[in-house]
């Protein structure tokens, strides 16, 4: 039976205490094993809520679980959401610290930025291309506050879908102006290759990626703004983040964008 409203204030509290802490708890669906993913959806809510209470806003939503491999390892078979913060967000060219956060990894992937409105659900391709302003290459850093990452689909979803940070680039373009779906991506870290992967990796297509969030999203009655950011989803396996060391992403027909970690993760 779904969650009374007590438990997922507790919950989501014990989230937001966790960020602000740099202390993991233990997984939530080793303390209530009939969580469901509407209950860590209200769950996720509520930590959005403290944050944006303390002085944060949302600027735009992120895709999770995108691959086959990450969906398999998490025991699902679609993608999750969560929301950006103001607090999340950097430019490249700034150093990202690492001490707020408690286990970071970084991922590689295209960000959405959009021009207009999207209300779905009936959003198709062609909606998306017509609402984004550009794409730009992108890290996000994802975080879990669940001990040594051991989460479920519930987990994850409950804690924004372990969000930390992201970065976006600085090259721009149209998404019409190249094939995302075809276009090669190559991770250097610290000047070495590390992955290679391309955009059909994610969901079949970045843009179809964001066809999925803006038609969940819009069942639930929560509407893309112009202006919001859209993490389409990792196109690279996750790499650990170590201060001092520098990743470098490649976008074929788009560009570059760089990141490089101060601070202390422990």
């Amino acid at each position: 039976m779904p969650l009374d409203s007590q438990s997922i204030n507790r919950y989501g509290d014990e989230l937001y205490d966790a960020l602000l802490t740099r202390q993991a708890i233990a997984p939530l669906l080793e303390r209530e094993p009939d969580l469901g993913i509407d209950d860590a959806y209200r769950i996720q809510s509520r930590l959005v809520a403290r944050r944006v209470a303390a002085g944060e806003t949302v600027v735009g939503k992120k895709i999770g679980a995108t691959s086959k491999a990450i969906q398999n390892l998490l025991g699902v078979h679609q993608p999750d959401f969560g929301q950006l913060t103001s607090g999340m967000a950097y430019e490249e060219g700034q150093d990202v610290p690492l001490d707020g956060l408690i286990q970071p990894r970084a991922e590689a992937e295209v960000a959405f930025v959009l021009k207009r409105d999207l209300h779905g659900p009936g959003i198709t391709a062609a909606d998306v291309l017509y609402a984004t302003d550009y794409v730009v290459p992108c890290f996000e850093i994802v975080d879990s506050r669940i001990t040594d990452w051991k989460i479920r689909i519930q987990d994850t979803i409950a804690d924004n879908a372990s969000c930390g940070v992201y970065l976006l680039g600085k090259t721009r373009l149209h998404p019409t102006q190249l094939d995302l779906n075809l276009a090669g991506m190559v991770l250097e870290r610290n000047g070495e290759l590390f992955d290679t992967a391309a955009g059909a990796a994610v969901q079949g297509g970045p843009v179809n990626a964001v066809v999925w969030l803006a038609n969940t999203l819009g069942r639930l009655g929560i509407p893309f703004r112009a202006g919001e950011v859209i993490l389409s989803g990792s196109q690279s396996s996750l790499v650990p983040c170590v201060p001092g060391e520098t990743l470098r992403c490649s976008v074929g027909g788009l560009g570059s964008c760089s990141i490089r970690f101060a601070g202390a993760a422990s």
